[in-house]
């Protein structure tokens, strides 16, 4: 006698493999690319069964957008309230880099979170933030502790944005030591060289007024949101006229990235010009990338946010451009750390970037010379030059 197939199992944490799922296609894709059957074909289930634990994919992306956070929370809790720095930035680095594939969405999508749920995330992170500025006020008591916690996590919260082949463990040492030289980066080290950031053409065609006018309203109403019909009003248009310029909205976002992108490579050029050994560069280099930052928060805003549901023809000049700066770092990095080695050197780039990101926007990126230079000295802090 035959006999008869088991019948299939459930496993009892499908939920959150559910969730995994939806954070790394959400991190690849971004939300609005993001479907529902591919995160459910990633599982291995079907669309109908993911539907039994999410009603829609706004539900399932708020819950991939508190993963991280609950993770770092739940961490922390298990930190006693008087632990060192460094056993902080422990915890926080081994959940960071242990989720790497998964831990970014918050970083960048949760632009697109609902009030409500975006202050009870806004409120995790908080926390932790609150956390780690309470031990930086303990180990370096001197102003600024709030603004150095965030640089710090920034640093932390890179490994989440771009790909290393590197051990987990390996990944996790360099990480920690540049959080800890961030925490501990002194109001003497807030000083950064003047250089010169080409500013954007002016708009005296009807594409580059496009370009002008778009990128604002991507940046305040959400790129998903704005239409087609509303850049063309905003530059005297009718939506169909639009299409001489630009085949579409995304058209517009990829080429004002370029635009941007130019003007960085640009000045990154012009400022290393006379520069005469590997820590002036990495000086000019590192004041460059922070007056682009400010100069250009909204793009970069909407940029960090979208490229990923960009087509592949037109994100892959804006990967190439990226690649091509971080490489440009990378030498003159490792001419003057010649302790790293190209893969290290590119992780403390990248953790060089997070800290920008995040102490930007823990300073609401006004553009002030004070700011300039604590962003500048953090970056370089990270870098451990």
């Amino acid at each position: 006698m035959t006999a008869e197939p088991a019948a299939a199992v459930r496993p009892r944490n499908r939920r959150q493999l559910i969730v995994e799922a939806g954070a790394a296609v959400f991190g690849e894709r971004g939300y609005h690319a993001a479907s529902m059957d591919e995160i459910a074909a990633r599982v291995g289930i079907t669309a109908a069964a993911l539907y039994r634990h999410f009603p829609n994919k706004y539900a399932l992306f708020a819950a991939c957008a508190n993963v991280m956070a609950d993770r770092l929370v739940a961490a922390l809790a298990e930190v006693a309230p008087d632990a060192s720095l460094a056993e902080i930035f422990a915890a926080v680095t081994r959940v960071t880099v242990a989720h790497r594939e998964t831990g970014g969405v918050y970083r960048w999508e949760a632009r697109y979170l609902e009030r409500e749920d975006r202050r009870l995330l806004a409120g995790k992170f908080a926390d932790v933030v609150e956390r780690v500025a309470a031990a930086v006020r303990r180990e370096h008591p001197w102003p600024g502790e709030h603004l150095r916690a965030v640089a710090a996590l920034g640093a932390i919260g890179s490994v989440t944005t771009h790909h290393n082949a590197m051990a987990q463990r390996r990944v996790g040492e360099l990480l920690r030591a540049a959080a800890l030289r961030v925490a501990a980066t002194g109001p003497a080290a807030a000083h950064a060289p003047l250089v010169e950031i080409p500013a954007p053409p002016v708009p005296r065609t009807r594409r580059s007024e496009i370009l002008a006018a778009a990128v604002p309203l991507f940046e305040r109403d959400g790129f998903a949101t704005v239409t087609n019909g509303r850049i063309a009003e905003a530059v005297g248009l009718v939506p169909s006229a639009l299409y001489r310029y630009f085949p579409g909205k995304a058209d517009i976002l990829a080429a004002a990235c370029l635009q941007a992108a130019g003007l960085l490579a640009q000045a990154v050029e012009h400022n290393l010009r006379g520069t005469t050994d590997p820590h002036g560069a990495l000086s000019a280099l590192t004041a460059t990338y922070v007056a682009y930052s400010f100069e250009h928060s909204a793009l970069n805003s909407v940029a960090n946010a979208e490229i990923a549901g960009l087509p592949d023809g037109l994100r892959r000049p804006l990967v190439a451009a990226q690649r091509e700066h971080i490489a440009v770092w990378e030498q003159h990095l490792r001419e003057a750390r010649p302790d790293l080695d190209a893969r290290q050197a590119r992780v403390l780039v990248h953790a060089g970037f997070g800290v920008v990101v995040e102490a930007g926007r823990r300073l609401r990126w006004a553009d002030r010379p004070e700011h300039r230079a604590a962003v500048a000295a953090l970056l370089v802090s990270a870098l451990g030059l």
